[in-house]
């Protein structure tokens, strides 16, 4: 289709682009009132754990999984995707039990940016394949839209909700409960590929979970920086509130003419 420079190009524009949005979803929401920069610093380990994790899922499943569509003599073996996700619930862990974490009891918070980088390496590698395997079309146009959406944010619920179980001290359940979320969300990914339908599974359930996710976010937060948003919210509704009526009332130049 094109060269592999280009490739590479367009699927790391395509995952920095979902990693922000992602971001833009649920961390500009409470900006303020959480440990932004261990947050970032997530985003740092993310990349490394999400490069290495990607690389194995691009190599273990999505590459059998793709020969198996087209020949049916490749079979993916289920403990590969067991044993990877397992993994990477574990090392997501580790980052998250730090003390610069725990501290500030910034489990979900950390998780949703640690899962953001992990997603969005994922999501690159994923876009990177379906751009080399794909011929150009419209159905690839939106697969690779939507991966580029999806993967960093179904990733970060992931991360947010084990961090949230870390935060009640729930430690294997957390690990036990993100590595089969992890295997349900790489299957469903690397059945779009060849089966584009799948989005209806994937966009609902994600679309509960983030909104779930907000309510972990806000579990996290200490009591008075509860207060202190409650307060920034309702000044920002009567705001929009006041801004609404004047703009809907007649300019004062408007009745004069009128007169």
């Amino acid at each position: 289709m094109a060269s592999d420079l280009l490739l590479f190009q367009i699927s790391s524009v395509s995952a920095l682009i979902g990693m922000t949005l992602g971001w833009r979803g649920v961390m500009t929401r409470y900006s303020g009132f959480y440990d932004l920069p261990t947050a970032w610093s997530n985003i740092f380990w993310g990349i490394l754990l999400g490069g290495i994790y990607a690389s194995q899922i691009y190599s273990q499943i999505i590459i059998p999984n793709i020969e198996f569509e087209a020949t049916n003599e490749t079979v993916v073996n289920p403990l590969n995707l067991i044993l990877l996700c397992l993994i990477a619930s574990i090392v997501a862990h580790f980052i998250l039990r730090r003390n610069r974490v725990r501290s500030g009891s910034s489990q979900t918070t950390s998780g949703w940016a640690l899962g953001l980088a992990i997603g969005g390496m994922f999501g690159m590698v994923v876009v990177y394949a379906v751009l080399r395997l794909s011929e150009f079309n419209f159905q690839l146009i939106l697969t690779v839209a939507l991966l580029s959406i999806m993967a960093p944010r179904c990733e970060a619920i992931i991360s947010s909700y084990q961090g949230q179980m870390m935060l009640m001290g729930r430690k294997w359940g957390a690990i036990l409960r993100a590595t089969m979320w992890r295997c349900g969300y790489v299957v469903m990914f690397a059945y779009v590929l060849s089966a584009p339908i799948g989005w209806i599974f994937i966009i609902p359930v994600m679309l509960i979970a983030n909104r779930a996710s907000e309510d972990w976010i806000w579990n996290s937060i200490p009591k008075e920086g509860k207060k202190q948003l409650r307060k920034i919210w309702a000044r920002q509704a009567r705001e929009r509130k006041l801004a609404k009526i004047s703009s809907s009332l007649p300019s004062t130049s408007s009745v004069n003419e009128s007169e």
